[in-house]
């Protein structure tokens, strides 16, 4: 199955004035995270980023409370390679599906069973 990625924008920072435009967006703060459903189990990446932008012209300018999420995650296509961060995330969850490297148990150390008694399963059934 396709993998779902999403865009999260974490935070906005401000220059408070610029030339002759209040509340200008200097940098956007994001995240670009994927889900991958295979079976029953449930797959999750994430990348976390900032983005300069540069300060718009009199005549482009939004205003602050104006601004959409989807204005800015525009301006984050527009401004990063999302391609390669993509497939960053892309390479993240075929990892956690088919890991390259996993950890064993040391081959010298005996693997602990826990034996129960007749006795503790018994007590293990009680109900009151």
């Amino acid at each position: 199955m396709a993998n779902t990625k999403t865009w999260v924008i974490a935070a906005l920072d401000v220059a408070p004035s610029e030339e002759t435009l209040t509340d200008v967006v200097k940098s956007i703060h994001w995240r670009r995270q994927a889900t991958e459903i295979v079976g029953e189990k449930t797959y999750m990446a994430d990348v976390y980023g900032s983005c300069a932008v540069s300060t718009p012209t009199p005549e482009a300018f939004v205003s602050y409370a104006d601004l959409t999420e989807a204005e800015v995650i525009a301006w984050l296509e527009a401004n990063l390679d999302t391609a390669t961060i993509d497939s960053s995330l892309d390479a993240q969850l075929e990892n956690q599906k088919n890991p390259p490297i996993v950890s064993k148990p040391l081959p010298w150390v005996p693997a602990v069973v826990e034996e129960v008694t007749p006795s503790q399963e018994a007590a293990e059934n009680i109900t009151e």
